[in-house]
């Protein structure tokens, strides 16, 4: 496993602990999103998850409905449909939700925050692993020019 690939499994590994920390798991499909993906060779990473993951990181503004079938399978996982004692249906609950989410938008501040993905990768995390990388790939390219050399 190349030092790229290492380093981006660690950041996949912290999101997902911080993540878990805000607790922001309900189905765990998030977490279950998360994949590194290699390119070029090895020269090029990628780290693709869930589509929402931005609303995790900044929030949800107001102005649209969110999907009601994702708030639904959200009142499943979290155990809320086995609260609601025959007073509202789930699709309700899931209705009402969805409505105030598109009056308000959504905001997790009072709930751990949000900043999910910036809190994990940051400049200086960033930084480092160009930093740890690039010292991987001279080691490599000074290996290839004395294979080439010796060659000639």
């Amino acid at each position: 496993m190349s030092k790229l690939s290492e380093q981006f499994e660690l950041l996949k590994q912290d999101l997902i602990v911080a993540y878990d920390r805000k607790g922001m798991r309900a189905s765990g499909n998030f977490a279950n999103s998360l994949e590194v993906v290699m390119l070029d060779n090895g020269m090029k990473a990628q780290l693709w998850g869930n589509a929402y993951a931005q609303q995790l990181e900044t929030g949800r503004s107001a102005g649209r409905f969110p999907p009601i079938s994702a708030i639904e399978k959200w009142i499943d996982d979290k155990n809320i449909s086995a609260r609601l004692n025959g007073e509202i249906t789930k699709s309700q609950l899931a209705f009402l939700i969805a409505r105030k989410i598109a009056r308000e938008g959504w905001n997790r501040s009072g709930f751990g925050g949000v900043e999910l993905i910036s809190e994990v990768i940051t400049t200086e995390r960033i930084q480092k692993i160009i930093d740890e990388v690039g010292v991987e790939q001279a080691f490599i390219y000074k290996t290839e020019i004395i294979q080439l050399i010796k060659q000639l």
